[in-house]
């Protein structure tokens, strides 16, 4: 059976969309002025995990502890975020079809593992790799490899769905894994080769893998 590998932030769910309405949820729950909600708002735009958090207490003089603020986050992320139902649907119809479907992405395995349970993600895949859970993180081969050894099938003939030029389709050429860039927009610009396929988002992805 063919893999078929998918992102998660920004590819099967749009994280960037919901950080703005998060941090204005932070900054009322524990008491900050509406002007720090864009500050706060670009401490969560990228690799979000406790460190961030050690930083915002110390700067905001918080009262609660690192775990606390960072339990609050992991929740308050996975109840904004939402997969599209047509998507959650297309990644059942590929399993359908005879693809064993994974979710490869970086992260911390709390939140990621909350984002896939609170959209529904988890229950239409068969596989799951965090990079938190195995020390490495893409675009490093071993974490494809480990996702390829889970689902036990080869890599030969797979397909790497992801927006990130160089974590995500750098990494998956890599390993020899076909890919399909959410260019979402954007021009390719990155000095690795392009995807094999580039598309909107990952409903359109999805349709692309039927037509193989």
């Amino acid at each position: 059976m063919p893999l078929a590998f998918f992102d998660l932030d920004n590819t099967l769910i749009r994280r960037q969309s919901v950080l703005a309405p998060v941090a204005e949820q932070f900054c009322a729950t524990y008491g900050l002025d509406a002007d720090a909600v864009p500050h706060i708002a670009d401490a969560f735009r990228e690799r979000t995990g406790r460190a961030v958090f050690a930083r915002l207490r110390s700067e905001y003089g918080l009262a609660d502890q690192v775990t606390g603020l960072w339990a609050w986050y992991v929740d308050a992320i996975a109840a904004a975020i939402a997969c599209p139902a047509p998507v959650l649907d297309g990644l059942q119809q590929l399993r359908d079809r005879g693809w064993t479907v994974a979710v490869v992405t970086n992260g911390a395995t709390d939140i990621q593992t909350a984002k896939l349970r609170s959209t529904g993600i988890d229950q239409v895949i068969d596989a799951v790799i965090i990079s938190e859970d195995i020390g490495v993180r893409k675009p490093d081969p071993a974490i494809f490899r480990a996702a390829a050894a889970l689902c036990g099938q080869p890599l030969a003939g797979g397909w790497m769905t992801g927006d990130n030029p160089d974590t995500d389709i750098s990494g998956a050429h890599d390993v020899g894994l076909r890919t399909i860039w959410i260019a979402a927009g954007r021009t390719w610009t990155h000095h690795a080769p392009p995807a094999e396929h580039a598309v909107d988002d990952a409903l359109a992805a999805i349709t692309h893998l039927f037509m193989l």
